[in-house]
């Protein structure tokens, strides 16, 4: 990117203080794998018996790395683990270099720690289509062992970043057996953000004994309803990649079994964590200027309300009338339309915010004009839909389309 991109102005006044989790720790470097004078490298450290459960794109055309986390995600975790991530390079579509450059990494990380290369996890973002130079990152790799620190984690966060305006963290605790377990998580996403599957990229860290077929599962569940959620233009990356890591070292029993009532505890903290990194990366989205969660009711079931709900999301239509402050209404009539799924014309209902713009198949007697546009000047909007067929139920996230979207993208290579 030319120039450093002016901070949303949705983003949170501050970056969350995120716990030290025992058995992880974190440093960061200079590699100028694209950018340079910035930290654009990472290197987590995890402690051996850390369980370790991944969610990916399903991208056709994913990346080398998506590829090789993949095959790797069910290994043994006695010998610990490495995390390892550059920004400004995605290594995709990278033919057979992008697998070299993939096994040079993991390699270097192996022999400076002493791991095997089968834990040395790598995840790269950034340009499609351009060799990774990955000798700029082996350079870095005993520097980075080096100064491994527990309390580095939003040094981390900041690495990771391509055009994000600001790092994305989340955290949360639970209390599991009388004992305060701890999650901490950070993720980046700002363009190009369509999860399918897994989003963007997103590491969580907890000390929780947890198993991995658990934690697996209470990952893909939570994931569909954040991560899988949200929404900026529509477009599925290549590399869209959420790690978790429990290392264990909570004073816990560990938990095998998901019909254990600590499962419940622990997810309503994990889940909170997922969701608040998930609406974080749509206040970032690219020349976002507004909010928008999308709530839809009604339906005839969970699958045919998240679509309908995305139809809306993704629409450039609703989105740029959002951005415009024009409370065009007929505009989520017709993306409700073009989903595909079960609407009656007589039977649908939309509100903004509080305020009930349409019902009976035609505007509410009881709406203005005034009150739509005066509603659409916030930060924040929220559009509701409810079909009046059942219960399906879905909430996605997504923002505005604006001029700013196409100038971060239009100079995206530069």
């Amino acid at each position: 990117m030319a120039g450093k991109l002016p901070v949303s102005p949705l983003a949170p006044a501050n970056f969350p203080d995120l716990p030290v989790i025992e058995g992880v720790t974190f440093a960061t470097a200079q590699a100028g794998v694209k950018y340079k004078d910035r930290t654009d490298v990472m290197l987590a450290l995890l402690t051996p018996g850390t369980t370790m459960t991944g969610v990916f794109t399903r991208s056709s055309t994913r990346s080398a790395n998506v590829l090789d986390c993949q095959a790797k995600i069910e290994g043994d975790s006695d010998a610990g683990a490495a995390i390892i991530v550059n920004s400004g390079n995605s290594n995709a579509f990278t033919g057979r270099a992008g697998e070299g450059s993939v096994a040079a990494i993991c390699d270097a990380v192996a022999e400076a720690t002493g791991l095997p290369s089968e834990r040395v996890f790598t995840s790269s973002t950034g340009v499609i289509g351009e060799r990774l130079p990955h000798d700029r990152i082996t350079a870095k790799v005993a520097e980075l062992v080096e100064n491994q620190d527990a309390g580095n984690i939003s040094n981390a966060a900041n690495a990771i970043m391509t055009t994000d305006t600001f790092p994305k963290g989340a955290t949360a605790t639970a209390t599991l057996d009388g004992v305060e377990v701890k999650i901490a998580g950070f993720a980046k996403g700002s363009g190009m953000i369509a999860p399918d599957m897994a989003t963007m990229l997103c590491y969580i860290f907890t000390d929780t004994a947890i198993s991995r077929d658990v934690l697996q599962q209470c990952l893909w569940l939570d994931n569909a309803s954040t991560f899988n959620c949200v929404t900026v233009d529509g477009d599925t990356s290549t590399s869209d990649t959420v790690l978790v890591a429990a290392t264990g070292k909570a004073d816990m029993e560990p938990i095998t079994d998901f019909a254990d009532p600590r499962v419940r505890v622990f997810r309503n903290a994990f889940h909170a964590v997922m969701k608040d990194l998930a609406i974080q990366i749509a206040r970032d989205g690219e020349g976002a200027t507004k909010l928008i969660e999308v709530q839809v009711t009604g339906a005839n079931a969970n699958g045919p309300a998240h679509r309908i709900a995305m139809a809306i999301a993704n629409s450039p239509l609703v989105k740029t009338a959002v951005a415009g402050e024009d409370p065009n209404w007929g505009r989520v009539v017709m993306a409700v339309g073009k989903a595909g799924e079960r609407a009656e014309r007589d039977r649908l209902t939309i509100w903004f915010g509080d305020i009930l713009v349409a019902e009976n198949g035609w505007v509410a007697p009881s709406y203005t004009e005034e009150a739509g546009a005066a509603y659409m000047k916030k930060d924040e909007i929220v559009i509701r839909v409810d079909l009046g067929l059942d219960n399906g139920t879905a909430t996605v996230w997504t923002c505005d389309l604006t001029h700013g979207y196409i100038s971060i993208n239009a100079d995206y290579r530069s």
